[in-house]
């Protein structure tokens, strides 16, 4: 069996065939255009994101079908993203793949984006499965689930306002770094020192105990301003060039060990021995290691962490048609009334 996975949730337009013969789902194919217009105007606008959807959906279905040596015919399902996302863009891959679905008489299958980022390190590591504890960590979400099984994620905690990968966005807009802020911020902060700055670990402190509300929630909007008011200090001292690299540290030291912390509470509580993280902001080599380093410490040696590599944690098909292929092994099959949500619940 194979299927094709369309996503378009943002500024990413990405198909990919994976095919399975009832066991382990192999990739096949994985095309990602990126918008990189985006960058002049320090975030994504949604209208361009549509109009460059639109240009390129068809030709990045027909590189990826090639590239998996695929004829048209010989697709069995496509899965598509249809939400959470921008709507505008979300159509445009939803219009396309019910379309092509339609023409071809197979079926297609509406996924949940936040769920796909969940399958995605499985196509990279076969022991990345439930049970675990997931951490989903990008530029518009940041969540803890329990996941018992495939299909049942359980929310335990999430952002009470900007997500992870937002908030390095807008601290690096306020070190003058280019956007996406993500990757310059992980690129400057090795080059700081730890011991100059430090901002608070919001959220955590050492009196929280599970049930209370914000046991497992977090909240970045309290550390973007106090790195604002660190770095307008440093501007007033004419600092900002000789200290900038020492603000990204202690910026990304407080947020990843903000996340580390709440995830290994979530794996505590629910005695959960796996940890996966999703997301474009899952590829930050210093959280990957923060949230090993305290998984085997307060978890156990034989704790496992799984993390996609960066191609699949950012947007991508290839999970979602991993995604859909879970449910089509299900029985389940969207109608061709399949629409596109700018938000939608993943949890149970």
């Amino acid at each position: 069996m194979r299927v094709l996975g369309i996503e378009s949730s943002c500024d990413e337009t990405s198909a990919a065939v994976i095919s399975s013969d009832g066991g382990t789902a192999a990739l096949e194919s994985l095309v990602i255009l990126s918008q990189d217009v985006h960058t002049i105007f320090g975030g994504v606008v949604p209208e361009i994101a549509s109009r460059a959807h639109l240009a390129a959906v068809a030709p990045v279905v027909k590189r990826a079908l090639a590239d998996a040596g695929c004829p048209l015919d010989g697709i069995d399902a496509i899965g598509v993203t249809n939400g959470p996302g921008l709507v505008g863009a979300l159509l445009v891959g939803v219009s396309f793949a019910k379309a092509l679905a339609a023409s071809l008489g197979i079926p297609v299958i509406g996924v949940n984006h936040l769920e796909g980022h969940l399958f995605a390190t499985a196509l990279e590591d076969a022991s990345a499965v439930p049970p675990f504890t997931a951490l989903l960590v990008s530029g518009g979400h940041t969540m803890l689930l329990d996941v018992p099984a495939w299909g049942e994620y359980n929310l335990l905690g999430a952002t009470r306002d900007d997500a992870a990968g937002e908030a390095f966005d807008k601290v690096a807009k306020l070190l003058g770094l280019p956007y996406p802020g993500g990757r310059h911020i992980e690129a400057l902060a090795k080059e700081g020192s730890a011991k100059r700055f430090r901002f608070p670990r919001p959220m955590l402190n050492g009196g929280q105990r599970a049930g209370d509300a914000d046991y497992y929630d977090v909240s970045f909007s309290g550390l973007k301003t106090a790195v604002l008011h660190a770095v307008r200090d440093a501007e007033q001292r004419g600092a900002l060039d000789a200290e900038r690299a020492d603000l990204a540290r202690a910026f990304q030291d407080a947020l990843i060990e903000t996340l580390a912390a709440k995830t290994v509470r979530a794996a505590v509580a629910k005695k959960r021995t796996r940890v996966v993280l999703g997301g474009g902001v899952a590829c930050n080599a210093a959280l990957v290691s923060a949230v090993r380093d305290r998984v085997r410490a307060q978890v156990g040696n034989d704790a496992m962490v799984y993390a996609p590599s960066p191609r699949l944690a950012t947007d991508n098909a290839a999970m979602i048609a991993r995604a859909a292929l879970f449910h089509l092994e299900r029985g389940e099959r969207s109608q061709l009334s399949l629409n596109a949500f700018s938000s939608m619940p993943l949890a149970n």
